[in-house]
């Protein structure tokens, strides 16, 4: 089965730079993939776009070195079963705030008796090779994201789960539910709850990634420890580099008519 580089770069202690697509678009979706990150995920939670275009998307990056990814609407065994069947090599789950619910939804990226994943991998045998029953549990990647504060006071027993394999911050959503808003990277209380599920992650061996929003954050967070970053969205990405485009021609226009 073709290996996971997440769990490759996990072993070696380095990070993992992660694309983010918020765009249903297969172009996008490819070009992001080319560009040196070592994921992409595809994001149907808040992505204006739904399962059938999803598998479009992780069709462009699996034309790249790029790993896909999928974050889901919600942990429902049948959405997460297809998105894994339909290729991606890791699931980030929204909304998980107890260890019952990391229990279900760290079981629906498993094959029993592991966990309860149903068979039928379709394209996700396409693409990671023949013996993908044999090896698929090792490879996926389970993520359950930590963004309330129902999350965050349980965050020590979810990540006892085993088979679940680590954490994702939504720093948005848990600022929103520690009374910061959603952009208070730069309060104390964010960057010291951010801190401390990192070091509840890697105290019991998990991975621990983090969305990062905010120009700075990023760098931020590669300091502190984080195995994964996601540096802004596709939409992001656009808008910084347009306006920084854009902001160049105007400056050499403004010193060509003085």
């Amino acid at each position: 089965m073709r290996v996971n580089r997440l769990k490759q770069l996990q072993l070696e202690k380095r990070v993992a730079v992660n694309a983010w697509i918020s765009m249903g678009n297969g172009y996008l979706a490819e070009v992001l993939g080319h560009c040196n990150f070592d994921a992409v995920t595809v994001d149907l939670q808040h992505g204006p776009y739904g399962f059938d275009q999803a598998v479009h998307l992780l069709q462009a990056i699996s034309a790249t070195e790029a790993v896909p990814l999928a974050r889901c609407a919600g942990s429902t065994l049948a959405e997460i079963n297809k998105l894994l069947d339909a290729g991606a090599y890791g699931i980030i789950c929204p909304l998980i705030d107890d260890v019952d619910q990391a229990a279900v939804f760290a079981a629906s990226c498993r094959y029993p008796p592991r966990g309860a994943r149903s068979y039928g991998p379709a394209r996700g045998l396409l693409y990671g090779g023949s013996d993908y029953l044999a090896r698929a549990d090792d490879q996926i990647m389970s993520l359950a994201m930590i963004e309330t504060s129902n999350a965050l006071d349980n965050v020590e027993r979810m990540l006892d789960v085993e088979e679940l394999d680590g954490i994702y911050v939504g720093p948005s959503d848990l600022g929103i539910a520690l009374g910061l808003g959603p952009d208070a990277w730069s309060d104390p209380r964010m960057k010291a709850a951010v801190t401390h599920i990192l070091e509840v992650a890697h105290a019991r061996g998990k991975y621990a990634g983090i969305f990062c929003g905010a120009p700075d954050m990023g760098e931020d967070c590669v300091r502190i420890g984080y195995d994964l970053v996601t540096p802004g969205n596709d939409v992001q990405l656009l808008r910084a580099g347009a306006a920084a485009r854009v902001d160049g021609v105007r400056r050499a226009a403004a010193g060509h008519s003085s």
